[in-house]
């Protein structure tokens, strides 16, 4: 099983994804980002990375997002690539992910992409106000991403902004499950483990 955790930048949904795995278990469910598959930018110059939009589909290596997504569901390990988020370039090692009964892959643009919603078994999406995001996006870039405040507030408004509402709002049509910010984490966490331990269950049955 699949379940894909969508939502804008700051949404909270990394934080629902990685309450899953510990509720559940890491030997039970393996937890993909979105962000690590970003293009490696490392043949433009570094003023021209800062300035590149990431919150455009073109941005993610989809194509091997998805294939390893169908790896992890056939019982194929994948090496998932590493980003330097200060850089923006990929690392040169990767880590090597072992395929579980689950599998969890959470990205702001996962219900943009076709090729990736198809493979997804259960919809999340994150709701979450503007304001709410900017402030959690804004803590993160400038406390672990290394970025300044101001640089921080014209990547907002000159793409994370415009393309949350040209690719990520319209996606939210595709959920299943839409989780308001202001709705009870427990509350979503327990109901997506209580499907995952239903999955779980199934599978040894099966056995």
């Amino acid at each position: 099983m699949i379940i894909g955790i969508c939502g804008g930048t700051g949404s909270g949904k990394t934080t629902i994804a990685r309450r899953i795995v510990e509720t559940v278990g890491a030997e039970n469910v393996v937890l993909v980002e979105q962000d690590s598959y970003y293009r490696n930018l490392s043949d433009m110059p570094l003023d021209e990375r800062h300035h590149a939009n990431f919150d455009h589909p073109d941005s993610i290596d989809s194509d091997l997002l998805v294939n390893h997504l169908k790896r992890l569901r056939n019982g194929q390990t994948i090496d998932m690539p590493i980003y330097d988020f200060v850089s923006h370039t990929r690392k040169d090692e990767s880590s090597r992910i072992e395929p579980k009964p689950v599998v969890i892959v959470e990205g702001i643009l996962i219900f943009a992409e076709t090729a990736i919603l198809d493979l997804l078994d259960v919809r999340v999406f994150v709701d979450t106000p503007d304001d709410i995001r900017l402030i959690r996006r804004l803590r993160r870039d400038v406390q672990e991403r290394g970025r300044s405040f101001e640089r921080t507030l014209w990547q907002y408004e000159h793409t994370i902004r415009p393309m949350h509402y040209e690719f990520v709002e319209p996606s939210k049509r595709h959920a299943d499950i839409i989780v308001p910010e202001s709705g009870n984490p427990d509350i979503t966490t327990n109901f997506l483990c209580g499907l995952v331990r239903e999955k779980l269950q199934k599978e040894r049955e099966t056995v």
